[in-house]
C-alpha cells in the first residue's frame, strides 16, 4: 500500500498506513509517489493511524521529504510524535543550537532572560552548597563514600603543590608594601612603622585575598577542567547510574580539602609577606631585624589573625565550590572544558572580592 498524497493550500498531506512505510519506498524516487520538488510546499502534515508503530525506515523516508523542501525553521513536518520528530531532526542535521536561537529584539526582554538565567544558575549553586553542607557531617564521621587515595590527591593538589607560587606572590607583595611605605614614612621620620603597615595589611587583607586568587587560578580551574572532562567522558553519568552521588565522591573531598588547607597556606603566606617587607625596609631605613620583628608583633593583634584565617577558610571553600559547580554544569565538549575553566577563575575572583567586602563591613560594625 502506497501512502496517500494530496496537496492543498501549499500544504502536502501524507497519509501513512498503520504498519508504517514500506522500506522499498526509500529506494524509489519521490516523484513516483506524487511528491515533486517543484511543488510550492510550505509544510507537510502527517496523517497516521493511532496504531502506527514507526521505525527508522519511517524516519529516513520523512527525512528525504524534509530535505526535498528546504525552508527556514527547524522543520516543515507537522503531526509527528515527539520522539520521531527529534530523530528526524537528528538525521537531517537540523537540531537547534545556541546559534539558532534568535535573541528577542526587545532590550527589556533580553535583560529579563539574562536575569532569569542567572537566578537559575545561582539557585543551582545554592543547591550544591546545601548538598555539601548536608554531607559534611558524614565525611567527618567517616561515613562518606570518599576514597582515601582521592582525598590525598586533592590535598596534595590544593596544598603542597601550591607552596612555591604562594610564597613568591606573598614575598613580592610584602616587598612592594615595604618599599612604598619606606619611601613615604621616612619623610616624616616614622620609618619603623613600615612594620605595622606590612604586618596589618598582610595579615588582615592582602595575604588571604592573594592566596585565594592564586588557588582560584591554579586549583579551582583544575577542579573545573577535571570535572567537565569527566562529564564529557560520561564518567559522572556512570556514577549516577551506579547510584553513587557525584557530589559526595567528587565535590565533597575537594571542598573539605580546600577549606582546611587554605588557612594553613594563609599562615605560610603571612610569614613570607613579613620576610618580603623586612628584606626591603631594613636596608632602606637601617632598621634592625629585632626592631622590625618587635614592632610587627606589637602591631598585629590576635583578632587580625582570626579575621584573616576566617577569610581564608571561606575563600577556600568558595573557590572549590565554584570550580566544582562550573565543572559539573559544563557543556560536554572541548569548548565546554575551556569555558568552564575560564568561568571558574573569573567567578572565583569576583566572589573573593565581594566576600572580602562583606567581611570588612561586618568587622567594622563589630568594632574589630
Amino acid at each position: 500500500m502506497e501512502p496517500g498524497v494530496s496537496i492543498a493550500n501549499h500544504e502536502l498531506v501524507l497519509r501513512i498506513p498503520a504498519h508504517g512505510i514500506d522500506p522499498s519506498w526509500l529506494c524509489r524516487p519521490l516523484e513516483d509517489l506524487g511528491i515533486r520538488a517543484d511543488a510550492s510546499i510550505d509544510s507537510v502534515r502527517i496523517e497516521s493511524s493511532p496504531q502506527w508503530k514507526w521505525d527508522t525506515e519511517d524516519a529516513a523516508f520523512l527525512a528525504r521529504i524534509e530535505r526535498l523542501f528546504p525552508i527556514s525553521g527547524p522543520s516543515i513536518l507537522r503531526g509527528l510524535p515527539a520522539d520521531l520528530q527529534k530523530l528526524i531532526e537528528l538525521a537531517t542535521g537540523r537540531l537547534p543550537t545556541h546559534h539558532d536561537r534568535v535573541a528577542p529584539e526587545n532590550r527589556v526582554a533580553r535583560v529579563g532572560l539574562f536575569a532569569a538565567k542567572e537566578v537559575r544558575a545561582f539557585a543551582a549553586f545554592v543547591e550544591l552548597l546545601g548538598e555539601v553542607v548536608r554531607l559534611a557531617p558524614r565525611f567527618f564521621m567517616g561515613r562518606a563514600r570518599v576514597r582515601a587515595r582521592d582525598l590525598f590527591d586533592v590535598l596534595a593538589e590544593s596544598g603542597s603543590r601550591a607552596l612555591v607560587i604562594v610564597a613568591v606572590v606573598n614575598v613580592l607583595m610584602g616587598a612592594i608594601l615595604g618599599f612604598v611605605g619606606a619611601l613615604e614614612l621616612r619623610t616624616f621620620g616614622a620609618g619603623i612603622y613600615v612594620a605595622d603597615l606590612v604586618g596589618i595589611a598582610s595579615v588582615r587583607e592582602l595575604t588571604p585575598i592573594l592566596t585565594a586568587i592564586v588557588l582560584a587560578g591554579r586549583t579551582g580551574a583544575s577542579f573545573a577542567a577535571r570535572l567537565s572532562t569527566m562529564g564529557g567522558n560520561e564518567e559522572i553519568d556512570a556514577l549516577t547510574t551506579l547510584g553513587v552521588s557525584a557530589v559526595e565522591i567528587l565535590v565533597l573531598p575537594r571542598v573539605i580539602a580546600m577549606s582546611l588547607l587554605t588557612p594553613v597556606l594563609y599562615v605560610y603566606g603571612c610569614a613570607f609577606a613579613f620576610l618580603g617587607g623586612l628584606g626591603v625596609a631594613a636596608p632602606l631605613l637601617n632598621i634592625s631585624v629585632d626592631a622590625y620583628v618587635t614592632e610587627t608583633q606589637q602591631a598585629i593583634a590576635t583578632a587580625n589573625f582570626a579575621i584573616g584565617a576566617l577569610k581564608a577558610l571561606a575563600f577556600g571553600a568558595l573557590v572549590a565550590l565554584i570550580g566544582c559547580y562550573c565543572g559539573l554544569r559544563a557543556e560536554r565538549s572541548a569548548a565546554g572544558v575551556g569555558a568552564a575553566t575560564t568561568t571558574s577563575v573569573v567567578a572565583s575572583i569576583v566572589t573573593i572580592i565581594a566576600v572580602d567586602a562583606v567581611f570588612a563591613v561586618c568587622a567594622n560594625a563589630l568594632g574589630v
